[in-house]
């Protein structure tokens, strides 16, 4: 036997057995006088008759597409959060590391959804809404407060109700200004 079996073919191009016998059959392979598949004249016949749109990269020149920086280091941070170990240099994230990576981050994607669904978590929209609410609830108790306690607070200290008024209006609106500077980060 000169040349390559149908099998041996396949495994040389990289394609099925299948692939070769339809190839076989096309006219596509050059075959010796015993049968068996001229490999060399074969690659070149192929080359020459396949449409290349349809010719699926062989594993030595297939090229893999270069994974973003941002995915690798996302990869990478689900790890350590899980106390899994991180690949230590950028670029060398195993296939094992990533698939352990989604699955954590499909299960916490899950356990969110779920404490959505129980009510234990709000949207960041209704949480500023409620929020701006409550801070607008105490601020106006806080700039009604000296007047309700003015009277009061001068009747026991025996000092002039309007000067109490006046001075405790002016201590709050210090406090609350000094309140305003305060901002909630929602991140």
């Amino acid at each position: 036997m000169q040349g390559l079996s149908e099998r041996q073919y396949a495994a040389h191009a990289g394609v099925s057995r299948g692939a070769v016998q339809k190839a076989r059959l096309a006219g596509r392979l050059v075959l010796f006088a015993d049968g068996s598949i001229d490999a060399v004249g074969s690659d070149a016949r192929r080359a020459a008759l396949t449409d290349p749109a349809k010719q699926r990269p062989s594993p030595a020149r297939a090229r893999l597409k270069p994974v973003p920086e941002a995915a690798l280091s996302a990869v990478g941070e689900t790890l350590r959060e899980q106390g899994l170990s991180a690949p230590a240099v950028s670029g060398s994230t195993t296939f094992l590391q990533a698939r352990t990576a989604n699955e954590v981050l499909k299960a916490q994607e899950r356990r969110l959804k779920l404490q959505k669904l129980k009510g234990e978590l709000v949207a960041l929209d209704r949480a500023k809404i409620l929020m701006f609410r409550l801070a607008r609830e105490e601020r106006d108790a806080w700039v009604n407060w000296p007047g309700r306690v003015a009277a009061v607070m001068a009747a026991e200290l025996g000092v002039d109700a309007a000067a109490m008024h006046e001075l405790l209006e002016r201590q709050v609106r210090t406090h609350l200004a000094e309140l305003a500077d305060v901002r909630a980060d929602f991140r």
